[in-house]
């Protein structure tokens, strides 16, 4: 094993404490420095982690012993650091979405593919052996060849748990742009790439109210549509239907389900990288469980990031930059379709990314 692959985080909120578990430690990885706004953050930041420096965002982008910038910032400013990352010649990984809009999107595909480095995106959950475990029964007929599917996403909204929800509710935000790529990710990994869709979506109420936290009580507004709902025509004919939203309080739909020719595959939530895949087969007793037979066990937030460094320049990320262009094509197109009450045709496609094979947490965890 060589030298550890440096990486360089930027953005130090919530999610950051998930990736830092990961990656701290591994024996793959060296987290060199860390950046935030909040410099007294990314000085505390720094101060539990060895080795690694609190710098500026320009100058953690420069830092010789940076290869990959992980991109943890607001969705508002993924490509602004994606973009400087790039130009500073060192691979990115950013959480989702890629970006808030697709030209944006576009923009950080094409300089990074100029200057010869890789982009990874979030979602990796998809790698886990939920989603895999349900390709493996896709790919080997246990339902036939699949016709229709659906995915289901509905909460009362993230103000409820979140102590600085507002950028949910601003421009990049709303439940499809945020919870969409999980769901759309694990479509395109079971059932392929996206040809065109037809959407409509709602905005019922001005505001929200912070449930917690220093703000509790106050009220902020609500900037985008907060239930969105669509159809996806996949290239392979198959129809599947989303919705996304931030207007219920529950639901008792399984997160996705493929129905094929011979049976029914109720996939588990694409927001975590386990749970149980169920099949039930046409003429068959009801359902049952499918053991896990593919994807990265114990999964943990980063695992797309170490897929990608272990990917080196001969495979592509599984969780690469092609699919979440592709994702963030359906997002925009779906939230355009609505708005001009049309069918529109997507102008991106992605090759599925490669199958996981069933892989053991001390395996990608190196230890």
């Amino acid at each position: 094993m060589g030298e550890p692959h440096g990486v360089g985080v930027v953005g130090l909120g919530v999610i950051s404490r998930a990736y830092l578990d990961t990656l701290v430690g591994h024996p793959e990885l060296r987290v060199v420095a860390v950046a935030d706004l909040d410099a007294d953050r990314s000085t505390a930041a720094a101060a539990t982690l060895a080795d690694a420096a609190a710098l500026s965002v320009a100058d953690l982008c420069d830092h010789p012993d940076v290869q990959t910038v992980l991109n943890l910032t607001i969705p508002a400013a993924h490509v602004e650091v994606s973009l400087a990352a790039i130009k500073a010649g060192k691979h990115v990984y950013v959480e989702k979405p890629l970006a808030v809009s697709l030209p944006d999107g576009r923009a950080v595909i094409e300089r990074a593919t100029s200057a010869g480095v890789r982009v990874g995106c979030a979602p990796d959950t998809v790698l886990g052996t939920g989603t895999q475990t349900a390709r493996a029964a896709i790919d080997g007929g246990l339902i036939g060849r699949p016709l229709t599917a659906s995915a289901v996403m509905v909460t009362p909204g993230h103000e409820r748990w979140h102590p600085h929800p507002d950028f949910y509710y601003a421009p990049g935000g709303g439940p499809l742009l945020d919870m969409g790529p999980y769901y759309l990710s694990a479509l395109i990994h079971l059932l392929g790439p996206v040809r065109a869709v037809t959407g409509t979506a709602s905005r019922l109420r001005p505001e929200r109210v912070i449930g917690t936290g220093p703000r509790l009580g106050q009220r902020i507004p609500v900037q985008v549509d907060t239930h969105v709902t669509g159809v996806l025509e996949h290239t392979s004919g198959v129809l599947s239907t989303i919705t996304t939203s931030f207007d219920g309080v529950t639901t008792t739909a399984a997160p996705i389900e493929v129905h094929g020719e011979t049976g029914t595959l109720a996939v588990p939530d694409p927001n975590y990288f386990d749970g149980e895949v169920r099949l039930c087969p046409l003429g068959g007793d009801g359902w049952r469980v499918l053991a896990p037979t593919a994807g990265y066990r114990d999964g943990s937030r980063g695992l797309g990031l170490i897929d990608a460094v272990r990917a080196g320049p001969g495979r592509p990320p599984r969780a690469g930059g092609d699919l979440a262009l592709h994702v963030l094509d359906t997002m925009t197109s779906l939230l355009r379709s609505a708005a001009e009450g049309r069918r529109i045709a997507l102008t991106t496609t992605v090759q599925r990314p490669g199958p996981v094979p069933l892989t053991p947490a001390g395996d990608w965890r190196g230890r």
